[in-house]
């Protein structure tokens, strides 16, 4: 495949081996490309991938072992592509890959963001921060200034306790424990919790298991489909090019399983905002219509010169006043990082 670089207009070859995992791979790099730079929708992208004497694709699994339950194509990878596009969760005008490549180092504290400036994904913290078995362990600490500096206000563990969740609290941030077992999928409650938590936080949520991986990646889920109704196979792409390995076995599943409840759920949340803003709104409008002016002449009704200065002073201001309040009620009206396939 070859495309036109617009800048330079120099012609790029974009090439691969016959080998079907790197040919996916590489299809997903050209064909997010085309999504994000060329304005192709992502169906449009991926009938140019497969046009002509191009063979299928293999699809991609999660990284268990044993018998894949879950495929997601090349054209789910970049609908999510599309999706995270829409809402803004990149920009590669201010990615920098540098720090991206430098923090999801397990060295550097094995962290991705999956919705930038919500929800932060990263490996579960040790009681001490050292090297055991040539892995290196965090303690809580060593999250504190990246945290602080990114507005992460919330913390989220999703596996059993290793360390005190004091050391969080103690340093400023919010923390909750919703432990379901490794490998599993969480009940009805914990994922409606996981939602109300999110919800609540005005800053940023770091949410983590042991691997930072399966039970975060599907909660992280749970909340892109609600929110920003992404499809299921939509979410498990772009979190696994976020963060590779992320949602793992029946986990799949069971996002696939929740995504028209989620959807419900999201619809009537987005239209309850609407109706409130829409009140909102017409309530500005009668202020605005409920507004009145005294007449200017009245700042002369005093006999003492003086007084008359300070009253047509007051009037002046609250002639200023209106318009201000009036001004302000209409002012109110970031490689290909799939999981390789197996």
């Amino acid at each position: 495949i070859s495309l036109i670089n617009c800048c330079n207009l120099k012609r790029i070859v974009h090439y691969t081996s016959f080998d079907q995992t790197k040919r996916s791979n590489a299809a997903v790099l050209i064909g997010g490309y085309a999504v994000i730079y060329l304005k192709k929708t992502p169906e449009e992208a991926y009938r140019a991938l497969i046009s002509g004497s191009n063979a299928s694709y293999l699809s991609f699994r999660d990284a268990s072992f044993g018998k894949c339950s879950y495929s997601l194509s090349v054209l789910d990878c970049l609908q999510g592509i599309r999706k995270a596009l829409q809402h803004g969760f990149f920009d590669f005008e201010t990615f920098d890959v540098d720090e991206y490549e430098h923090y999801e180092r397990v060295e550097n504290g094995d962290l991705n963001w999956i919705v930038p400036g919500k929800f932060l994904a990263f490996s579960g913290p040790h009681p001490k921060t050292k090297v055991e078995n040539g892995y290196p362990l965090h303690a809580p600490e060593a999250y504190f200034p990246y945290f602080r500096k990114h507005n992460v206000t919330t913390v989220v563990r999703l596996n059993k306790k290793i360390y005190n969740s004091k050391r969080f609290t103690d340093a400023g941030f919010d923390h909750y424990d919703l432990f379901f077992v490794d490998g599993s999928t969480p009940s009805d409650s914990i994922m409606s919790r996981f939602l109300h938590i999110s919800e609540s936080t005005d800053g940023a949520v770091a949410v983590h298991c042991k691997a930072g991986l399966g039970r975060t990646g599907t909660l992280i889920g749970c909340y892109m489909m609600k929110h920003y109704r992404f499809t299921a196979g939509e979410a498990i792409a772009w979190i696994r090019i976020c963060r590779p390995g992320s949602v793992i076995g029946p986990q799949q599943n069971f996002l696939e399983e929740k995504q028209a409840t989620l959807w419900l759920l999201g619809d009537s949340k987005r239209s309850q905002k609407a109706k409130l803003d829409e009140k909102v709104v017409s309530h500005l409008i009668t202020s605005m219509d409920d507004l009145t002016l005294k007449p200017a002449h009245t700042s002369y009704m005093h006999s003492s010169p003086s007084s008359n200065h300070l009253q047509e002073v007051s009037h002046t201001c609250t002639r200023m006043h209106a318009r201000t309040h009036t001004r302000h009620s209409v002012s109110c009206l970031k490689v290909c990082l799939v999981s390789p396939p197996e």
